[in-house]
C-alpha cells in the first residue's frame, strides 16, 4: 500500500508526450514519518499513523510530545489502515515517506475537506429551480416551494432545505498520477481534487 500526506497547491494543465492536454491538481506532498503501527494483538486492527508539517513545540500537548518524542514536532497527524495487514511489514517507526513511493500511472485515492461555503439557499445547495418565473409571481425564483404537505407533524426527516453548504470529507476515485517532481516534492494528480488552497489531504494507492 501507498500513502502519502500533502497540501493542495494550485491547478494546472500538462501536455503528455502525443500533445494531449492532461487538468491536473499539483500537491505539495511528504515527506512524512511514520509515527506508530498498530497491530490486531494491541490495538484490535492494523494500521499506520503518518506524521506532516511542522509546528511550535509549545502548541502540542504534553501527551502529543511524550508519543512524538525524537520523531519530530509534526503539525498533522494521520492514520491509514491497512487491510489484512498488507505493508505493515515493510514499514517500522522513523520511516520517511516521500513521492518517489508513486509512478506515473498509478491510480489513487484523495481525500480532503471541501471548501466551506456558509449558509445556502436550495438552489445552490441542491439545485433546486425555484418558482415560475411567470406572470403573477413574486420574488418567488429561489423559494424552496412547499416543504410540508399538511403533515401535521411537520416537514418530514430529511427534508432537502436551506442550510449550511461545504465543509465535508470528501474522497475522489480512481484519480491517476500524471507527473512526480521528486525535487520539488510534488505530485501531480489528474482531475480536481476537494478542497482549497493549502488544504489538506490524503492520498493512497492500493497498487
Amino acid at each position: 500500500m501507498k500513502l502519502i500526506l500533502g497540501t493542495k497547491v494550485a491547478m494546472s494543465q500538462i501536455f503528455d508526450a502525443d500533445g494531449v492536454v492532461h487538468p491536473v491538481t499539483v500537491i505539495s506532498a511528504g515527506p512524512v514519518t511514520v509515527t506508530q503501527l498498530k497491530t490486531t494483538e494491541t490495538d484490535g486492527y492494523q494500521a499506520v499513523q503518518v506524521g506532516f508539517g511542522t509546528r511550535n513545540e509549545k502548541n502540542i500537548s504534553k501527551a502529543v510530545l511524550g508519543h512524538l518524542k525524537g520523531l519530530g514536532n509534526f503539525r498533522f497527524l494521520r492514520e491509514f489502515p491497512l487491510a489484512g495487514g498488507k505493508g505493515a511489514a515493510e514499514m517500522k517507526i522513523g520511516d520517511k515517506i516521500d513521492v518517489s513511493a508513486f509512478q506515473e500511472g498509478d491510480v489513487v485515492t484523495v481525500s480532503g475537506v471541501s471548501k466551506g461555503k456558509g449558509f445556502q439557499g436550495v438552489v445552490k445547495r441542491h439545485g433546486f429551480h425555484g418558482g415560475p418565473r411567470s406572470h403573477g409571481q413574486k420574488h418567488s425564483e429561489r423559494e424552496p416551494g412547499s416543504i410540508g404537505g399538511g403533515l401535521r407533524t411537520g416537514p418530514r426527516k430529511g427534508m432537502r432545505m436551506a442550510g449550511r453548504m461545504g465543509g465535508d470529507r470528501v474522497t475522489v476515485k480512481n484519480l491517476k498520477v500524471i507527473q512526480i517532481d521528486s525535487a520539488k516534492n510534488e505530485i501531480f494528480i489528474s482531475g480536481a481534487i476537494p478542497g482549497r488552497r493549502g488544504t489538506l489531504v490524503e492520498i493512497t494507492s492500493t497498487k
